[in-house]
């Protein structure tokens, strides 16, 4: 861990206005950094979704099969969140998620060998995507603390948005680059799509390693809020000389409004997920879409998600900080987006309502992530969004990856809740509407914490 301190010398002294005119070019590096980063992390993970009708079609998996590999990525993800996010708070946030960007690769790479052998190997391709998860898994935070460090709260909101938008792009190439790279380089082979990616990804990790810094004090200069002459938040100030343990119990663990994001956070991610990881086999076996138009599905989800992650980070920032009041109006919309996704049949239909469920349901998304940073100090800012992602990957994604596939995999009995059995591709919509209900309820409730909130800070 000495090796991940953070490194600040002796403050320069500058004047704030000339402090203000040096943070964004300094800024911006730090950001390319974990901006790449973490789109390069989605290079190595959608790619699996994109590969999974051939994977059917090439190596014979099943559906519930390649439900059980995209679950055990999800354990581990999902329990790294807030394990290794613990850890992690206060060193060089940065650094960090290159060394483990480039472990993931490896991972990958392992898992890509033993594949070409089919399922024999299924428990140790579990194993392989299990470990990418764990490397993976505090990425996303470790990227929020460096965006936080980085920038006062006034500005938070677009810059995380911007940020948010690295998976929106790396998640909308992950399919098309890995099928392209598989096509011309390994005449189509499943494998190779496993493959390709990583080779790249190890290149970029060494490229963000050594490229920008983790905050504005490993440059001499004075705190985010104190170059911008902000008030600092309320929480950090008190928190800035107490222990990480007694600020994880005080501030995180007894602090409702975070349970209640984590929990929100569940159903974003059921519909999130639901939607993004089996879009190409639902538009294969439902609608009969041909491979390629399958792996589009990915593209334009992906690509709505780029606009909602920066437009409704900007929207929230205009509304003064009001991110789950706006979250609990993009669950509304979702509703009407997703019956475009469920009746459409031509391609040109279901594009077009994934790419509004993609902007729509990324609203949200980022807008958890962001709500937390003003409930929590700055010195758990790693840990608090941790601990959301640990709630959304093993209940809403272990939700959407296992429990879907059961629904939706006809060669099973379904699945049965409370007495009643979800069985086939319908029944995955009902779960969606369920998930919206619930979510929408709790975003409101957060919402009128989060105004008093705003309105202490005025007085």
């Amino acid at each position: 861990m000495a090796w991940f301190a953070p490194n600040h010398p002796a403050k320069l002294n500058l004047p704030l206005a000339e402090q203000r005119r040096v943070w964004l070019g300094k800024f911006l590096w730090a950001f390319a950094s974990v901006f790449v980063a973490y789109m390069a992390m989605y290079l190595i993970r959608n790619h699996f979704k994109a590969a999974q009708p051939l994977l059917k079609e090439q190596l014979g998996y099943t559906t519930t099969q390649l439900g059980q590999i995209g679950f055990a990525f999800s354990i581990t993800y999902g329990i790294g969140k807030t394990l290794f996010g613990y850890v992690v708070d206060g060193l060089d946030s940065k650094r960090i998620v290159s060394v483990l960007l480039f472990l993931s690769a490896l991972c990958v790479t392992a898992m890509g060998l033993l594949m070409i052998h089919g399922d024999r190997y299924l428990g140790a391709i579990m194993v392989m995507w299990g470990l990418s998860g764990c490397f993976q898994s505090v990425g996303g935070p470790l990227s929020y603390s460096t965006v936080t460090k980085w920038t006062p709260r006034s500005k938070r909101g677009r810059w995380l948005g911007c940020w948010n938008a690295s998976h929106n792009v790396g998640g909308a190439i992950a399919g098309g680059f890995a099928l392209w790279g598989a096509t011309v380089f390994f005449s189509g082979s499943v494998v190779a799509m496993i493959l390709f990616p990583c080779a790249v990804v190890g290149l970029l990790a060494g490229w963000t390693y050594f490229t920008g810094r983790d905050s504005p004090e490993s440059h001499g200069l004075h705190r985010s809020e104190e170059i911008w002459e902000e008030p600092e938040n309320s929480h950090s100030v008190a928190s800035e000389n107490l222990s990480k343990w007694y600020i994880f119990r005080q501030y995180v663990l007894k602090n409702p409004y975070i349970w209640l994001l984590c929990c929100a956070n569940v159903f974003v991610y059921i519909i999130r997920i639901g939607i993004d990881n089996w879009a190409p086999l639902y538009t294969r076996e439902v609608l009969h879409f041909s491979q390629q138009q399958a792996v589009q599905t990915i593209f334009w989800f992906e690509g709505g998600a780029l606009f909602g992650s920066i437009g409704f980070g900007i929207i929230s920032d205009w509304l003064g900080g009001r991110r789950c009041l706006v979250a609990a109006l993009c669950m509304i919309a979702i509703f009407f987006a997703i019956q475009g996704y469920q009746h459409g049949t031509q391609p040109v239909v279901v594009y077009t309502s994934l790419f509004f469920l993609g902007a729509l349901v990324f609203g949200p998304q980022l807008l958890v992530g962001v709500s937390l940073t003003g409930f929590a100090p700055k010195q758990a800012t790693a840990v608090t969004n941790g601990l959301s992602g640990t709630f959304g990957y093993l209940l809403g994604d272990g939700m959407a990856k296992v429990g879907l596939a059961r629904i939706a995999d006809t060669k099973q009995a379904g699945l049965v809740v409370f007495g009643h059995v979800f069985s086939g591709w319908p029944d995955t919509f009902a779960v969606f509407y369920g998930a919206l209900v619930v979510g929408t309820i709790l975003f409101f409730v957060i919402a009128i914490g989060e105004e008093r909130q705003l309105r202490t800070r005025r007085v």
